[in-house]
């Protein structure tokens, strides 16, 4: 048993509403906080499936006045399983969201992905999951 939890991942966003909607409206994320910090003129609002004490969970940063960043070559994806991974991507491609890569295996594998991308471009991949 590690010593260790994962908590959140940080992403920083230009238009802090328009990534909320996103994340809530499309994804069905639930906001579970707000914290307005006016000293160092940030907003954070935590999105995620559940609360923090048991979930991961997604922070998304506003620096005041930063409109868009350079998302850099480091960082890869979000992942998030869904169980029909057609049916999402057409629902998200109706409410909006841009398909990166359509639904299809894995390269040189068998699993089913697709990538989506959020309003700032960060790629977030869907991963077929199906019920059991």
């Amino acid at each position: 048993m590690s010593e260790f939890s994962y908590l959140h991942t940080m992403l920083r966003v230009g238009d802090l509403e328009r990534s909320v909607n996103f994340y809530t409206g499309l994804l069905g994320m639930k906001v579970l906080r707000r914290h307005e910090v006016p000293e160092g003129k940030y907003t954070l609002v935590f999105v995620g499936y559940g609360d923090e004490a048991s979930h991961t969970v997604l922070e998304l940063t506003y620096n005041w006045g930063v409109e868009h960043y350079e998302a850099g070559t480091g960082f890869g994806h979000l992942a998030l399983g869904v169980p029909d991974i057609h049916a999402t991507c057409e629902k998200l491609r109706a409410g909006g969201a841009k398909i990166a890569r359509e639904p299809g295996p894995v390269k040189f594998g068998t699993t089913v992905i697709a990538f989506i991308e959020d309003p700032d471009g960060y790629k977030i991949e869907l991963i077929e999951r199906k019920p059991r």
